[in-house]
């Protein structure tokens, strides 16, 4: 075993795309850059961006590689991919491993010319689809799913006019999550799955055109937000014009957005479907108050993501809201510890406990979930070694009980605390005075009218599932 582990706390997320489209032609290298920047914490493993110059001889300049999009660009590397279209990416790993042949942008020669493509979600028929294209001679680069859509998309071009019509047809036989963004010599294409499991928005700054994964990615830019791409929508930017393509949209009740999203994964700064993610996360905290109140001196929410729900559930239960937490903000989700010892006390080198704040205190604490459980109990443990006489936990998600197919790293049900204890029981061995989840009822508050995905909390899955984890079904 190497003398260095790495170590990945907490959940795993999904991935970021960002594309840019300048119509009069200007360089959008340096807003890929930082629309990318802006979704770093959608995918810290690896970063691309590819670039083409349709005023010029259409070649596609890209880079990409494992690491933080500021380790993988600096300013000599990024200045030197030159055009007014491109796409880029970062990446979680949750299909294939963590290898930097793995990394987005996929680039793709094909007859017809060279197309630059970033994926976001999980292709739920990745294996049988990519065992058919291999069986009639096709070679695969990667192991990700990504590049079995690029190959669809590739293929059906050969019998459509329109790059459009080639990805409408791919659509057709992918079944999954995703969000899509596609460069070809002269369009930007954004397609979102007709379940809308996976976010994908528009912005426009002068005469520049942006899809992102999420709209805080268009406030970077300086670009307006104009709307979110529609489940199931295929829209394209030319120099002629935005078109849209609606054809395989289903009716709003068939819809299955990532709840997900509303409670992690989104940055609190955006807005999807219509939805605010900050909003939707005080209503979270406004609901674990009214179902489980608690007489307490203070209310603390664990950084980032937790933070809101708690300001939510201290201005409904009227208990003060307080930081109990300095965060190192120049960790990543995964970083190196030296010795398989220290497990227990990694979560310290992201966290440390502003003693002063929680000493002989009654605390609620709030964070998103709980996974495996061994975080939630480290943060415990290191709230009453710093003085604090109860610590009440409030979760705001339901338990998980089963895998996520669409994207979303949830591991194996083995490793899920809440599949195989009672939340008592789970209580006991975090260290928590009380604890309380999420009710599924209750999710609907945070989201309004928008119909969600909840399987990973109820198994009830939008679509048919298969029977065995395929997160790493290449590898």
């Amino acid at each position: 075993m190497s003398k260095f582990e790495k170590v990945t706390t907490g959940m795993g997320e999904e991935c970021g795309v960002f594309g840019a489209y300048d119509m009069d032609g200007g360089e959008v290298a340096p807003d890929i850059y930082y629309g990318l920047f802006a979704l770093q914490h959608r995918g810290q493993e690896s970063c691309g961006i590819a670039v083409t110059d349709t005023y010029g001889e259409r070649k596609v300049m890209s880079k990409k590689d494992l690491g933080l999009v500021s380790e993988v660009f600096d300013e000599e590397e990024l200045y030197k991919l030159h055009g007014n279209l491109g796409v880029g990416h970062v990446r979680y790993s949750t299909a294939g491993a963590s290898l930097a042949s793995n990394a987005m942008p996929l680039v793709i020669n094909y007859f017809k010319g060279i197309l630059s493509i970033v994926h976001n979600g999980n292709i739920v028929n990745a294996r049988e689809l990519r065992q058919e294209l291999v069986q009639s001679g096709a070679i695969f680069q990667t192991t990700i799913d990504s590049e079995v859509i690029a190959y669809h998309i590739a293929r059906e071009r050969a019998f459509t006019p329109l790059v459009e019509e080639a990805v409408k047809n791919a659509m057709k036989k992918i079944q999954g999550a995703y969000s899509l963004i596609v460069a070809s010599p002269r369009k930007l294409i954004g397609a979102r799955d007709p379940l809308g499991l996976k976010p994908l928005c528009i912005g426009k700054r002068d005469n520049t055109y942006f899809l992102a994964s999420e709209s805080c990615a268009l406030d970077t830019v300086g670009a307006e937000f104009v709307r979110d791409v529609e489940p199931g929508e295929i829209i394209s930017f030319t120099k002629k014009g935005i078109f849209s393509d609606v054809t395989l949209q289903l009716p709003e009740v068939n819809r299955a957005r990532c709840i997900f999203e509303y409670i992690y994964f989104a940055r609190t700064d955006s807005k999807m479907d219509g939805v605010s993610v900050y909003d939707a996360r005080i209503k979270a905290g406004k609901v674990l108050a009214k179902e489980y109140p608690v007489d307490a001196d203070i209310v603390v929410g664990v950084p980032d993501s937790g933070l809101v729900a708690a300001k939510g559930y201290s201005e409904e239960s009227n208990i003060p809201y307080a930081m109990a937490f300095h965060k190192n903000s120049y960790v990543g989700r995964t970083f190196i510890k030296p010795k398989q010892s220290q497990r227990e006390s990694s979560v310290k080198i992201k966290l440390n406990v502003i003693n002063d704040v929680v000493k002989d205190k009654r605390v609620v604490l709030i964070d998103d979930s709980i996974v495996r459980g061994t975080t939630s109990a480290n943060l415990i443990k290191m709230l009453k070694k710093a003085g604090a006489k109860e610590v009440h936990m409030r979760i705001s998600s339901p338990p998980f009980l089963y895998p996520c197919y669409f994207g979303t790293d949830v591991p194996s049900n083995d490793q899920l605390i809440a599949h195989s204890h009672t939340t008592e029981e789970i209580r006991e061995l975090i260290g928590a005075d009380s604890l309380g989840y999420m009710p599924v009822k209750e999710l609907r508050e945070m989201v309004g009218d928008l119909h969600y995905c909840d399987a990973c909390f109820t198994g009830n899955y939008p679509m048919e599932v298969p029977g065995e984890d395929i997160s790493h079904a290449f590898d």
